[in-house]
């Protein structure tokens, strides 16, 4: 059957439909209020679809759907169909990682945990919590005001009878009530269990109060040890509790989505409040593999969040309504006061948490990390083409002895060192930096033109001002080279960048990638240019301390260099030695010559 028949089939009611390829895979999942009219929108006109959404169009080979009885199901098993088939056009969730949880162990003596596996074995779990340090500084608050255990051993009410344990260190030191011995009675320590429960689900307010009254009762008792004791735990749910509390304790119990979109990602944060606390807060990510609409992306979050935690709360704060209405739960968007203080707060989460994705994209994803900086640099400068072929010169002479220069080239905005060049100056006498410049220039590309003129840069940078870059400039007129590509100067003082025939220096932001490269690539030609210069000094050092003495040639003075490792030893050394290696007449002449101060 056509697929264009077969889905003008499909009914008038609430569902999933699926959409499968030439070879049977799941393609895209999604759901509808009514699947006939939801389904009929793809099969439209080409011109009237998304670029993406036109090309998942073109490899639907079939199609099929589930009834289900409201939209709030077909959202739930849509949300299921996702995971189980990971469907190539879906939004998918990016963010697998496995979040920790605080157990409640189901013993006689339950203990108090982090976790990130949930075992159906009667234990409570509480969470997830995106921050490990929240949640371990939870557990640090519970053994502050309730010393439970945290041995594994099996204790029960049995054991504690025969006096199977003995008490650990923990004991003796006041963290461990010493349960395993009967130091405290299974009644008490599970009232401790109890109200740490209490404080999990976000009774913390409860608590200080409760806290407070029996600290109270006990002063007026004259039981003033007991009062201390009762103030400690106050103090310390007081000091936990100033930290967690953002609003006040009027608005009850309510749940938060925020969503940042981004390019074909969407990133969202959810936090649940109880008592004015939020008691969980977890960030997600989302990859949009075709243009989905913002309220669908809404929907798929609080269906995710929905399968972690179950139930929402009965008002949801929302930054726009989700395309989808759940029986019991009421979406609301703040325009003024706490809620909208609470919205802006977990925006604030989704921010950081794209923030953070690209920070770690640099170092994750280089190609397309590079890439950006390449389209950065060519925006900055506004070339033509991506520099993606990159050349630096730089000139090093101390006083207009030994002059060199070096050209380094970085390609995909990485150094390709075997590609450097170093380059002796001929034509020119003295220290003239304009003139070297302009030379080595016209060496390097007419050499280019002749051996490999497809492989010319897009980008040649200069190493210094106005000077330098207009003898440089000067040189690529003279080739014909000037329409082929751009050559700017970066002058080291202020980080500015020259260009021709442009009076104002060009100042490209500090921080960006952009100046980051020129920056780079200059700081290797310069290193690469003082390597180069500091040999050539050394080797002119040795020439005219061994060279100017009659009978050392070029390979008498490597003889010696290499036996003796450098001019002063061979000073040094006796004559008997120099002997061995250049005969006796030769070595008496080395010695007095080296030796004549």
């Amino acid at each position: 059957m056509d697929i264009r028949t077969k889905i003008s089939l499909f009914p008038h009611s609430p569902g999933v439909y699926r959409y499968y390829d030439a070879e049977g895979n799941v393609i895209y999942v999604g759901k509808a209020k009514d699947l006939h009219k939801r389904v009929a929108q793809y099969f439209v006109p080409k011109e009237r679809l998304t670029r993406k959404t036109a090309v998942m169009v073109s490899k639907i080979a079939d199609a099929q759907y589930s009834v289900v009885d409201t939209e709030a199901d077909a959202l739930l098993l849509e949300n299921n169909l996702i995971k189980q088939y990971k469907p190539r056009y879906n939004i998918l969730l990016k963010d697998s990682k496995t979040y920790p949880w605080i157990c409640i162990s189901a013993d006689e003596y339950p203990k108090a945990y982090l976790t990130r596996r949930i075992v159906r074995d009667g234990s409570r779990y509480f969470g997830p919590y995106s921050s490990v340090v929240h949640a371990r500084n939870l557990l640090e608050l519970f053994s502050t005001l309730y010393p439970l255990r945290t041995c594994n051993n099996r204790i029960t009410s049995d054991a504690i009878l025969r006096r199977k344990f003995r008490p650990c260190l923990n004991f003796h030191i006041g963290k461990c009530r010493g349960c395993c011995i009967g130091a405290i009675s299974r009644q008490e320590y599970n009232d401790n269990i109890e109200e740490i429960v209490r404080l999990l689900k976000g009774g913390g307010r409860e608590m200080i109060q409760h806290y407070k009254d029996l600290m109270l009762k006990a002063s007026e008792s004259m039981d003033f040890e007991q009062a201390g004791i009762y103030k400690e735990k106050m103090q310390s749910l007081e000091k936990h509790y100033s930290k967690s509390l953002i609003m006040n304790t009027t608005m009850g119990s309510l749940d938060v989505f925020s969503l940042i979109f981004d390019s074909g990602e969407a990133f969202g944060n959810f936090m649940r409040l109880h008592d004015g606390a939020v008691i969980q807060s977890l960030n997600l990510g989302f990859k949009l593999n075709i243009e989905e609409d913002q309220a669908a992306v809404l929907s798929m979050f609080v269906s995710e969040i929905q399968s972690k935690f179950g139930t929402l709360s009965k008002e949801v704060i929302v930054p726009f309504l989700p395309d989808v209405e759940m029986d019991g739960v009421e979406f609301r968007i703040p325009v003024r006061g706490d809620k909208l203080a609470l919205l802006e707060l977990s925006a604030k989460n989704a921010k950081e948490m794209r923030f953070n994705a690209l920070k770690q994209r640099e170092h994750t994803d280089p190609d397309d990390f590079r890439q950006k900086v390449l389209e950065e640099l060519k925006n900055a400068l506004g070339m033509d083409v991506l520099p993606v072929h990159m050349e630096c010169f730089d000139n090093s002479n101390i006083q207009g002895t030994n002059p060199v220069a070096s050209c380094v080239v970085f390609r995909d905005g990485v150094p390709s060192k075997k590609d450097y060049r170093h380059f002796n100056i001929r034509t020119v006498v003295g220290a003239n930096d304009y003139a070297s410049m302009k030379e080595v220039v016209n060496r390097r590309y007419s050499r280019m033109l002749a051996e490999a003129p497809d492989d010319l840069p897009q980008l040649v940078v200069i190493d210094g001002g106005k000077g330098q870059l207009a003898f440089a400039y000067e040189a690529l007129a003279e080739l014909g080279l000037t329409e082929r590509l751009t050559v700017v100067g970066l002058a080291k003082r202020l980080e500015e960048v020259i260009r021709v025939g442009d009076p104002y220096p060009l100042f490209i932001d500090r921080n960006s990638q952009a100046l980051k490269v020129l920056q780079r690539i200059r700081d290797e030609a310069h290193r690469f240019g003082i390597t180069h210069h500091r040999n050539r000094r050394s080797k002119a050092q040795i020439e005219s301390a061994l060279r100017d003495i009659k009978g050392v040639g070029e390979k008498t003075e490597q003889r010696l260099i290499l036996h003796f490792g450098s001019v002063a030893r061979i000073a040094a050394a006796p004559v008997g030695d120099l002997a061995a290696l250049v005969g006796n007449e030769l070595a008496e002449r080395i010695h007095k010559s080296l030796n004549a101060d």
